[in-house]
Formats: structure tokens, sequence, C-alpha cells
């Protein structure tokens, strides 16, 4: 961190007060929060020169142009650091959380989402505007090369997982054909190419955009389809309709259109970038192990499935693999039989008493009082330690500082669904067949920050989802309780 303290005493004169790590995505950029009384950036550790540079130089760029985008303020001449605006923590997919997770959008959600779609041809043609497009990484250009990369990733990292047999040859035809189709007419615009609602962050009401170091020059499609289609978002036809309509709207002083032709070309883009997306899912989420991406297959698959009620007759084979694609059991859509009726309502809740406890290793783990021998036991040890930092050491895994900590530093989120998908699993099965007791114990080294947050954070989703009796333990903290 000494190269972004370096940065951050540059800008400001003044050494930061705190680095925070903060929760990372689909990249391997390293963010970080540097902080000074009240002032505060961004750090960021690239393990790509190239793609560093690339963002930097589209960085400045769009601040001449006066775009909602963050500034570059700084970086290390080897292009692998730099600092840039902090815009804070709420991502527009964070700001509808609530519409994205019920398909129930309010009005302040659906507004901000129009607001946001309105800036995209400012983005695409003022972002263009005496833009060197070499600076673009890895391709300046959407090209024959770019389509064909994306169909292969699709290929190699989503359709091979699933065990589907497939001819290349006629594969390979049908993308031949689809990448003719897609370059027909040139295209002077900037793609931002990532255009989705997790890189468009909310402050003061208002949308920036953020990691769109691998923008080129390309089509206005391929963002439309990007934004409004987007797999986990989950937004209803009605809204997506909007959102097109605000899109056109904010297009016209830009460019004449014929709205019928429009979405014509739009429906091939989709279907391209459904292609692109799965092929993402698959080698983030299966070779990358990251739970996020996986969990978001589901809903590719869906959007996908609706996108081929519409006629592709140029792809006969693809499309015919699609359609077997989608037919498959493992993306068979979910009923969600389980969650109509609360638990509690299906299940005697009364007799089971789950037990979550966290601990310190060094103390040894935790005895099972209820004599049955023990149940699930957790390494916290993984996850990037707050004690290691002298501001945290004082506190626990119950004050806002550390919980900030370790949700922002991108470990303990991906850890704990791995852990909730366990706990469902296993207290369905207990109140089956009217068990009475289970147990779950967190350790880490001290018993005091990761542990207590994850005991903590597993004993409240117990006790909210399936109403039974929770006995929390944080042992080292001398902490007990009944949820």
């Amino acid at each position: 961190m000494e190269e972004l303290s370096r940065l951050f005493e540059q800008i400001t004169t003044r050494k930061p007060e705190t680095i925070v790590p903060l929760k990372g995505a689909g990249s391997n950029r390293a963010y970080y929060r540097l902080s000074h009384k009240h002032e505060q950036f961004i750090g960021v550790v690239g393990e790509s020169v190239e793609e560093n540079k690339a963002f930097i130089a589209l960085a400045q760029h769009f601040a001449t142009m006066h775009l909602p985008t963050p500034r570059v303020l700084g970086f290390t001449t080897d292009y692998l650091y730099y600092i840039q605006d902090d815009l804070g923590n709420i991502s527009l997919f964070d700001y509808c959380s609530e519409g994205i997770n019920t398909g129930i959008f309010s009005e302040k959600e659906k507004l901000l989402l129009l607001n946001t779609i309105s800036f995209l041809p400012q983005l695409q043609f003022e972002g263009a505007s005496n833009l060197d497009f070499s600076c673009c990484y890895p391709q300046s250009e959407f090209d024959r090369n770019t389509v064909m990369w994306d169909l292969n990733y699709f290929k190699y990292n989503f359709l091979k997982t699933t065990g589907l047999a497939f001819l290349e040859p006629q594969l390979e035809a049908d993308f031949e054909q689809m990448a003719c189709d897609l370059l027909q007419e040139p295209a002077h615009t900037f793609m931002y190419r990532d255009f989705q609602a997790r890189n468009v962050m909310i402050k003061n009401e208002e949308p920036y955009f953020i990691d769109f170091q691998g923008g080129r020059k390309g089509p206005i499609y391929y963002d439309v389809a990007s934004f409004v289609w987007q797999a986990k978002a989950n937004y209803p036809p009605e809204l997506k309709e909007a959102l097109l309509k605000q899109y056109l709207k904010a297009l016209k002083p830009y460019q004449a259109i014929d709205e019928g032709v429009f979405n014509q070309k739009l429906q091939l883009f989709l279907l391209f970038r459904s292609l692109q997306v799965l092929g993402a899912y698959g080698f983030r989420g299966y070779f990358e192990q990251k739970p996020h991406f996986i969990d978001s297959i589901p809903f590719a698959i869906q959007n996908l499935r609706e996108l081929l009620k519409n006629d592709f007759s140029n792809y006969p084979y693809l499309i015919e693999l699609l359609h077997t694609l989608c037919d498959l059991p493992t993306f068979a859509p979910a009923t969600h039989a389980v969650t109509q009726a609360p638990v509690s309502k299906q299940y005697d809740t009364s007799k089971l008493v789950v037990t979550v406890t966290s601990f310190s290793y060094k103390k040894g783990i935790p005895e099972d009082p209820s004599g049955n021998g023990g149940g699930y036991v957790f390494d916290c040890r993984g996850v990037h330690n707050p004690g290691r930092y002298e501001n945290y050491k004082v506190l626990t895994g119950l004050d806002k500082p550390v919980i900030d900590f370790l949700e922002q530093g991108g470990e303990i989120q991906p850890f704990l669904e791995a852990v909730y998908k366990l706990a469902d699993a296993h207290i369905q099965d207990y109140l089956t067949r009217g068990f009475s007791s289970l147990m779950f114990a967190f350790g880490c080294t001290g018993g005091q920050h990761r542990s207590v947050y994850s005991a903590q954070q597993l004993a409240e989703y117990i006790a909210k989802k399936y109403g039974v009796k929770v006995k929390l333990t944080h042992r080292e903290q001398h902490i007990t309780k009944e949820l």
C-alpha cells in the first residue's frame, strides 16, 4: 500500500489515516478507500498495465468532455497504481435492490433508472468526440476478431461445461454469419461494453459511470442490450419498454433513427450479448469460483429463453442448440415452492434449537452442550483480518468500522453465502425430521473480528428466516443471547 499512500500524499499533502479494502466483483483489480479527515479517494491496484492505461486515458478524456465519470488524480509511472474520485458505496444495482429482489420497482427506482439510461447517448457520442481510440484495450474497435472472441468465450467457458454434444463446424458457420450481420454498418461511437447497473455509482441521487476500461469504438445497440436486459436486474417487461423508449428519446439529438429498424437490429445484439454474458459467467463462476456469477446464470438463461421466441433464422444450428441448452434440467425455471409459504407454517419450529458460536482457535473448538457430538465448524482465517490494523484492534465484529471493513473487502460475503446454503439444507432437513439440536461454530485467530461477524450474521439469518430458537454465543467476548 506504500505506492497508494504516496499518491494520496502527492494529491493532498497528507498521509492517509486509514486504508480500507473494498469489495471487488468481476475484475482482478483491488480497490481501497484512502482517507484523511474529510479527504477521501479510491486507490486502485491493477495487475494489467495495458488495462490500467486504457482506464486512465479514457477517464482523462471523459473529464475534458465533462462526462459524469471519476477523475484519475494520480498514477505511478509503471501504471500499476492509481487514485480516482470516491463516488461512494451505492451502485445503481444496490439502490434498486428492493425492485430487483421483488420485481416491483418503486417510482424512485424507476426514475433513477430512466435518468441513467438518458446519459447513454451522451457517453456514446460525446465520449467518442476527439477520442483517440488507439488507447482502448484490448481492441480499439468492435470488429470481427472481438465478435469471434466473445462467441468462442461462450463456447469454451459455458457451452462446453454443460456437457452438450455439438458439431463444431456447423456452430462455427453460424458464428461467422452472426459476425457478418453484427458488423453490417460502420460505427463511430464509444461502446461502453459493460454498461449495467453494477457499473453505475449513485452520489447525491445522480449517476456516475465506472469500469469503462473495456470500451472501444462500436455500435450503439450493444450498450442498450447490456443495460436494459442485464441478467440479474429483473426488470419487468413494462420497465424494459420504458427504458428503451427513454433511450430512443435521448438519442434523437445525436442521430436520426427508424425505431422499427433499431428494434430489429437490437434483437441481434441482445442475442450476441446474452452469449457473451454466459461466457463471462461461466469463466468467473465455474473457473474462478466466484459465487455471484454462478447465481446469475439462471437469470441469463431466462433472458435467453425469452429472446429465443424471436426469429433468428440466419443461425439455425446455433438456435437449435440454444433451445436444447435452455431445456436442460440444470437450467429449469425455479418453481419457488419453498418460498411461497413461510417455513414456520410448514413445520413445527418449536423443537429445534440452533446454537451458533464464535471462538478463537487458540482456545479450542467449542464443545457441543447437547451431547450430539458437534456440528458445522467454519474456519474464517482465510478472510482478510481487521485485527492486523491498529484502529480495529480494540473493536469486534459487532462494531460498524469492522463490519464495513469486512463487507467492503469482498471475501466475507461469498464465504457466508456458501454457509447459508449449507445451513438452509440442514435446517430444512432437521425441521422435516423433527430433530431438536443443530450447532454452527465460526473460528478465527482471536475470536474477535471475523468469527464474531460471521456468527452474528448466520444467527440473525436463521432466526429471521425460520423462526426457530437461536442461541448465540461469542465465547471470547463473553456474550450470550437468544434470538
